[in-house]
């Protein structure tokens, strides 16, 4: 049985343990889908004799073609592509926070959302079922985002100051899904065949759906609304809000553009990234060649480093200085974010101008300070939104965070189509000068409205 007390996993409840390999092993096999995505169209399934096999794309394409306005080649087709297909990962959590909420629960939610998205990684390897692939993939995770991130804060009891760690902890259990689905998925995929990684992915996914039914017993029970709607057969009971709690949800919709901007640089990994390096960069490491998509796994070892480095350092910090709060947090990550693109700014410029390929010290640089900032910007922005939402509607509340994510992704397809159109460093100067607006802007936020969002005093307290 779910208690909120227990101390079994690293000081924190159980069910943490069966909600973080689930989320591991999940990520493992979305992430390791999306490495390849890009990869895989433009080289591949996007090209003359492949993608005339795909159902519906015709259609698809056109409509495409509508909302950019012209013709896309394949790049810029994949770009498009890519960006629509993760922005609706973002968006359609907040249908399934909806539906746990109100009608089928958080874990039911989450066992129908992972089921799909097997489906969905078997799917995808196969030309003809690729659209359809992509709906069950966007489905499945709508069903399962939100509702699994929700079950962490559900954990936690009132007051519990554990509840911040364990968000830290969730990230590194995410980041150490997606270290290993390059090495796995993203190596059978360019080096075996492109099916063979998709596979590989799925089964990954049935490994997540193991363990989440292993430790159900662990876990939160689900929303009061369902739990009302299981014993009545009634209309759920409504929770009356405080004008705090209204003022509060008002300033985290405020938030979201300012997240969205924040955000884009980062998100833009997998994509036009992924693409640049593949072509410009010179990918030796210690003496070998290594694949494309193994960047990513490099970026998710220093992301995991530099969360454990930010739990440490804000500790340590807060025995001597007041420790800055969630939204001056967010804002230093995206400033130090900033600094990491001014490194393939940097790489880029250097390279153009010697006529030869980006050095892969300076795609390290990247991906050092890139994590650096983005400890700061992802854990620390996920819980501030799970801490000030209302329980009856955490599912919701955590579903309309994903908003952010949702237009940051759509703007990250249509800026990575500018790719061929840009010199790279002008390229990545713009997603550095995106950067650095998003963590000024969130600095003045903070002084404007951060008092909405300050813990109670029965918060702080341990």
């Amino acid at each position: 049985m779910h208690n909120p007390n227990d101390r079994s996993f690293v000081g924190h409840p159980r069910g943490l343990a069966y909600i973080a390999f689930t989320e591991a092993w999940e990520r493992f096999s979305y992430y390791g889908m999306q490495t390849l995505l890009v990869l895989y169209m433009v080289n591949r399934l996007l090209h003359s004799g492949h993608v005339e096999h795909i159902i519906g794309f015709g259609p698809f394409r056109r409509v495409l073609e509508f909302l950019y306005r012209g013709h896309l080649d394949i790049q810029p087709l994949s770009s498009a592509i890519f960006g629509l297909y993760t922005a609706f990962v973002y968006v359609t959590p907040i249908i399934g926070g909806l539906i746990a909420d109100h009608w089928i629960g958080r874990t039911r939610a989450v066992i129908f959302g992972a089921l799909l998205m097997a489906v969905g990684q078997f799917l995808v390897s196969s030309e003809i079922t690729f659209l359809l692939a992509l709906a069950c993939l966007l489905a499945g995770v709508g069903l399962l985002k939100g509702n699994l991130a929700s079950q962490v804060g559900g954990l936690y009891a009132t007051g519990d100051n554990r509840r911040a760690d364990a968000f830290q902890i969730y990230y590194i259990f995410i980041n150490a899904g997606v270290i290993i689905s390059p090495l796995i998925v993203g190596t059978l995929g360019e080096k075996v065949g492109w099916a063979w990684g998709f596979d590989a992915a799925g089964v990954g996914m049935l490994i997540a759906i193991a363990i989440y039914l292993s430790g159900r017993k662990y876990l939160p029970t689900d929303s009061p609304a369902v739990q009302e709607k299981g014993a009545t057969t009634a209309r759920a009971t409504k929770t009356k809000f405080t004008r705090h709690d209204r003022m509060a949800i008002v300033a985290l919709l405020v938030l979201l553009p300012f997240l969205t901007i924040a955000v884009i640089p980062n998100q833009q990994i997998f994509n036009a990234y992924l693409v640049w390096a593949q072509d410009h960069a010179n990918l030796i490491f210690f003496g070998k060649t290594i694949p494309t998509t193994w960047l990513i796994t490099l970026d998710s070892i220093v992301s995991v480093s530099f969360l454990f480095i930010a739990v440490v350092f804000w500790r340590v910090w807060s025995r001597k200085f007041p420790e800055p709060t969630e939204i001056n947090k967010i804002a230093i990550g995206s400033l130090i974010a900033m600094t990491g693109m001014l490194s393939l700014v940097a790489g880029a410029a250097i390279a153009a101008r010697t006529g030869g390929k980006v050095s892969i010290g300076w795609l390290i640089a990247f991906h050092v300070l890139n994590s650096a900032g983005f400890a700061n910007v992802f854990p620390v922005s996920l819980a501030l939104y799970a801490r000030v939402a209302p329980p009856s509607l955490s599912g919701t509340i955590i579903g309309i965070y994903y908003v952010a994510f949702f237009a940051a992704n759509l703007s990250v397809g249509w800026i990575g189509g500018f790719l061929e159109r840009m010199p790279a460093a002008h390229f990545w100067l713009l997603h550095a000068a995106l950067a650095g607006t998003a963590g000024i802007i969130f600095f003045l936020g903070g002084k404007l409205f951060g008092h909405l969002l300050a813990p109670s005093d029965n918060e702080q307290k341990s």
